[in-house]
């Protein structure tokens, strides 16, 4: 067996950010410590912050007055925020800077007078917190069929989002049936696609055509890792999406098989590791690492816990 690593893989500087910000406000301010919503979209993840006595919450209702909260990288509506100050909760924002230009970007386009349509999944974390924002000048589509269905005056003046951690491939149909049904819509100057959502899907892209088999680490909640096992199937590939190295199963597998592995965003490089060394165990497999697109992203602490004595590096 031969695998080929790919690169880039796994955490993105929004997760490592969040991550390293839980970290920060546990050495900082100890436990009980509240999470609104999970972390980052990583089973694994989560439950490693679990043991150590994080609690994470759907409602910021059930965290006590006056306790620690940290957001997660998927961001929340004011609301949210409205309440935690009711609470007098000490509210630590870990947002992903790139979610928090979304949000950002629908204040500007409601207060210019915009209906915005926002690509993306409802439901999703993300998709709530921007909905949240303006609430009374956003409408949600996911797929060109919602789109054929909005009822806006052919005239009207419109704007459209995405959800950050979608594809291009997801949004450029939906985005050109927009187009079509109202030319005068309005998006961003940059692309609100995730630099680190792209560069993983276009490493499947670029690398499947070489193997049989593409392994993704993440979660079945993660967008992102769910799109790069759907790109390896749609390539013709047997495509697995494994939390942990005990989601294999070897009947995957040819002797003289060429894997790819790759991460979503959310997933731990242990993980990665755990599966590679696995697979050199049990298939006896050399290892090839094949870099895609470099990045050099890094996103700074939350501002609440920057210059705490017990951070510095």
């Amino acid at each position: 067996m031969h695998v080929i690593l790919a690169s880039p893989r796994g955490f993105c500087a929004g997760v490592n950010m969040a991550i390293d910000a839980l970290d920060a406000a546990l050495a900082a301010f100890g436990t009980p410590l509240y999470v609104y919503h999970e972390i980052v979209h990583n089973r694994p993840v989560v439950e490693r912050f679990r043991r150590q006595g994080v609690v994470f919450v759907e409602s910021i209702d059930d965290v006590p007055a006056g306790a620690t909260v940290l957001y997660s990288a998927h961001g929340v509506a004011p609301a949210v925020r409205e309440a935690s100050v009711e609470r007098k909760l000490r509210a630590i924002d870990a947002t992903c800077p790139l979610v928090t230009k979304v949000h950002t970007e629908a204040i500007r386009y409601a207060k210019e007078g915009y209906t915005i349509v926002l690509i993306g999944h409802e439901g999703h974390d993300e998709v709530v917190g921007t909905m949240g924002e303006v609430p009374h000048s956003i409408l949600l589509v996911e797929d060109e069929a919602d789109v054929a269905a909005l009822t806006l005056p052919p005239d009207a003046k419109v704007a459209y989002l995405t959800q950050t951690t979608l594809s291009v491939d997801e949004t450029t149909g939906i985005i050109a049936a927009l187009r079509a049904k109202y030319p005068q819509i309005v998006g961003p100057v940059k692309s609100d696609i995730c630099y680190a959502t792209q560069n993983r899907q276009e490493a499947v892209k670029d690398l499947s055509a070489e193997v049989r088999v593409v392994l993704v680490l993440g979660s079945p909640n993660s967008s992102n890792s769910n799109r790069l096992a759907e790109i390896g199937r749609q390539r013709g590939k047997s495509a697995h999406l494994i939390d942990t190295v005990l989601d294999i199963r070897d009947e995957w597998f040819r002797p003289d098989d060429v894997v790819l592995v790759t991460a979503g965003a959310s997933a731990p490089e242990e993980n990665v590791q755990e599966v590679i060394r696995y697979l050199q165990n049990r298939f006896d497999a050399t290892v090839e690492t094949r870099t895609v697109r470099e990045e050099h992203v890094n996103f700074p602490l939350p501002k609440e816990l920057r210059g705490l004595p017990m951070l510095s590096r």
